[in-house]
Formats: C-alpha cells, sequence, structure tokens
C-alpha cells in the first residue's frame, strides 16, 4: 500500500466515524447533575455519541415533554413520571428502567449544625430557615415533606421553609446561607464517598417512599442510536461505579 492510499483510508474510516456519532437530548432531574456530567463525558469519550444535558425538575420536564420539548431521554427523579409518560404513549416501549435509588439527607454547610439523628429539627429555635424543594414538582422536595410529617413537625417548620423549584434550587439555598439547613439529595454533598463539606444526617429510608429513579427514551427518538447507547451506558459498570460514589444505591 503506498502512503497515498493509507492516507485515503485513514480519511474515510475518519469521516465514517463522524457519520456515525450521534447526539441526545437529555432531560436529567436536578439530583443527578454530578454523576451524569461525569457520566456523559466518559459516554462521550468510550462511544464517540454527545450528551446535550439539561437539568431541572422532574415535574417541569413532564410538562415540556407533554407540550413537545425536544428530549430524547429523560432520567427523572422517581418512577412515577416516566411510568406516566409511558401510558400516554410518549415513550419508546421497553426502554423504562431504575437507573438509581436517590437517598435524602438533611444538610447544613456549617460543620457541626447536624447531628448524626437530625434531632436538630426537633431543637430548632424557630429562626432557623429550612430549604426544601417543591414537593409539586420534585419527587425529593415530596420526601422531606412526607419526613417531616412522619416526624411530627411540619407544622412547626411549615412557616420557615424555602422552596426551590427542583432539588438544585433547594442545595442552593442551603449553601449559600439563606437557608441554615436543607433537604437535599446526598449525591449533591458527596463527594468520592464521603461528605464534601458541612454536616449532615442521611434520612433513614422509612420516612418517606423510596427514591426510584427511572430512565425511559422517549417515542420520537426510538431510533435514535445515541439515545439507545447511553439507555445501555447506563447499565455497564462505569457508569453504575460512578452513580454509587455519589451515595445512590443501585436497582439489581
Amino acid at each position: 500500500m503506498n502512503p497515498f492510499q493509507h492516507l485515503w483510508i485513514t480519511a474515510v474510516l475518519a469521516l465514517s466515524g463522524v457519520a456515525q456519532a450521534a447526539e441526545v437530548n437529555v432531560a436529567v432531574a436536578a439530583n443527578f447533575t454530578a454523576p451524569m456530567q461525569k457520566i456523559a463525558a466518559a459516554f462521550a469519550q468510550d462511544s464517540g455519541h454527545t450528551a446535550v444535558l439539561s437539568f431541572g425538575s422532574t415535574g417541569k420536564f413532564y410538562a415540556q415533554i407533554r407540550n413537545g420539548a425536544p428530549f430524547q431521554l429523560l432520567l427523572a427523579a422517581d418512577a412515577e413520571t416516566p411510568a406516566k409518560l409511558e401510558k400516554e404513549g410518549l415513550t419508546a416501549p421497553g426502554t423504562r428502567f431504575t437507573y438509581a435509588m436517590g437517598r435524602l439527607v438533611l444538610w447544613s454547610k456549617q460543620p457541626a449544625l447536624v447531628d448524626p439523628k437530625g434531632e436538630v429539627l426537633r431543637r430548632a429555635n424557630g429562626t432557623e430557615r429550612l430549604a426544601v424543594a417543591d414537593p409539586k414538582l420534585a419527587p425529593y422536595g415530596a420526601a422531606a415533606m412526607e419526613t417531616l410529617q412522619r416526624m411530627g413537625l411540619l407544622a412547626a417548620w411549615q412557616p420557615r421553609l424555602v422552596q426551590g423549584e427542583s432539588i438544585g434550587q433547594a442545595y442552593q439555598f442551603a449553601a449559600s446561607g439563606n437557608a441554615a439547613l436543607g433537604f437535599v439529595a446526598l449525591s449533591q454533598v458527596m463527594v468520592d464517598g464521603k461528605l464534601g463539606e458541612g454536616s449532615a444526617w442521611i434520612v433513614p429510608a422509612e420516612l418517606h417512599a423510596p427514591l426510584r429513579q427511572d430512565a425511559v427514551v422517549l417515542a420520537h427518538a426510538k431510533d435514535n442510536a445515541a439515545a439507545s447507547a447511553l439507555l445501555a451506558y447506563l447499565k455497564s459498570d462505569k457508569a453504575r461505579a460512578i452513580i454509587r460514589a455519589y451515595g445512590y444505591e443501585l436497582a439489581p
């Protein structure tokens, strides 16, 4: 083979790779921001496909998808929303699966404020504010309200709740000091398997409904190569290791 032929074959292979690479628009629940950014980077490197990520509340994404938003894949913060979209005929059949089991955590940026049993919620002196996500839009917000209700503390805290549209906004309220405490996702405050800063209480699972998080390909993307590839990638050992590192549990 002469040098010219070698260069021509190399160019053809490179162009073939570009032709095969595809893009997928992904609606991602705010609690899954950090792990999904890592997964998307690894996915791009390993597959050549590109995942364009949008982060927000699951309830808002549901409304946007119903109104024709150009997402191809939804990573929800619950199981109910993907199931609802499935019943409405808006998903690709057989694509829904549980990619993570979330954990709710009471967190403060102040290192010693939150005790290991969450008793700070009972000791509050009436001036602290508590950040939560909107329970109508965000499953983690609903879990926070359920936790307060089961602890018999909802009425005491109701006047001092600072509500964000998503769990991302709830975290920002607590991280900025606008609220001394915040019910956030464990993934938002965990770094390499440890608490990154501040103090936290991981809410016992029995205090709220399970935070089962499902992913699903949307109907109009059933033939999108990147959407199918990313869905499969979320089930890979590499992606599951990233998910575990942020404090999520994995479904069997």
